[in-house]
């Protein structure tokens, strides 16, 4: 598998902060993964998110050390509407990246900074709306929308630029439960169909776990804990409990006896199989 990210004993820490906000952090994500982030507020998530597509250092002051490639760029010295080609980045807050007085002209914006042909951007546009399902959305003011479709047209305006790479942090922080489990399950999906490799951070490791490749669990700028997600949440059942929301069906297999010293079930099918005595 071509690796899609590069990460090599990265540090960074704010101007004027005491702490480090990342430390000595190094991992490898291949093309076409599904890599789920977990770790408690303030752990580093976000800021390791601003490193791969290059906001920090570029436009946040600090001390920046290590080595990071992104599809063969170094996000340090590439210019951000560059690697925004490449690497796509939703924030946690989707007004954050809602201006424009119709969700279409909002989806469109940076296609047409690109300079793209009107048919082109018309094609990104309506393939980016089928994706998220909200064609019905397309003259509706942003500002109207509920908090589930405002962050659909998030997503939708970071894939009208067709990247490779597509991060998510905490994308459904502001979301029910219900609204969250369909909007995960659907990024599990898009990821599937388009193949492109997904990242997200996420505290509700229920809802999207069981579609994740890797879990990269993160304390206090460091990896505490990553590889193959049934085998990373039986490490934190066993070390380090406290540390985050573990999934429910897992904490109850744990509690009865059912998880094997390696891994734990994520999802009914493979805790029934552990009940009646199977393997996942």
């Amino acid at each position: 598998m071509n690796s899609a990210i590069e990460v090599s004993n990265l540090s960074f820490r704010y101007a004027g902060a005491e702490l480090w906000a990342l430390q000595d952090v190094s991992f490898s994500i291949g093309e076409g993964e599904f890599v789920v982030f977990a770790g408690a507020t303030g752990c580093g998530k976000s800021t390791l998110f601003k490193c791969l597509v290059g906001l920090i250092p570029q436009m946040y002051s600090g001390e920046y050390s290590g080595r990071v490639l992104v599809k063969g760029l170094d996000p340090s010295k590439t210019p951000v509407s560059k690697m925004a080609q490449r690497v796509g980045l939703v924030f946690q807050n989707p007004d954050s990246q809602l201006f424009a007085l119709t969700v279409e002209n909002d989806v469109t914006f940076a296609l047409e900074n690109l300079g793209l042909e009107k048919s082109e951007i018309e094609r990104r546009v309506s393939k980016a709306f089928k994706i998220m399902g909200i064609d019905d959305l397309r003259n509706r003011s942003p500002f109207e929308l509920s908090g589930g479709q405002k962050q659909r047209v998030a997503i939708a305006s970071i894939l009208a630029l067709e990247p490779e790479i597509l991060i998510l942090d905490e994308p459904t922080s502001s979301l029910d439960g219900l609204t969250a489990k369909k909007l995960l399950e659907e990024l599990a999906e898009i990821r599937r169909r388009e193949r492109i490799t997904v990242l997200v951070s996420e505290h509700r490791l229920d809802l999207v776990v069981r579609d994740a490749t890797r879990l990269i669990v993160m304390d206090e700028g460091r990896i505490l804990a990553d590889g193959e997600p049934r085998e990373v949440v039986c490490k934190m059942l066993k070390e380090h409990y406290e540390k985050l929301e573990l999934p429910k069906l897992s904490r109850l297999a744990w509690a009865l006896k059912l998880c094997d010293g390696w891994s734990a079930p994520l999802t009914r099918e493979e805790f029934i199989a552990r009940l009646l005595g199977g393997r996942r």
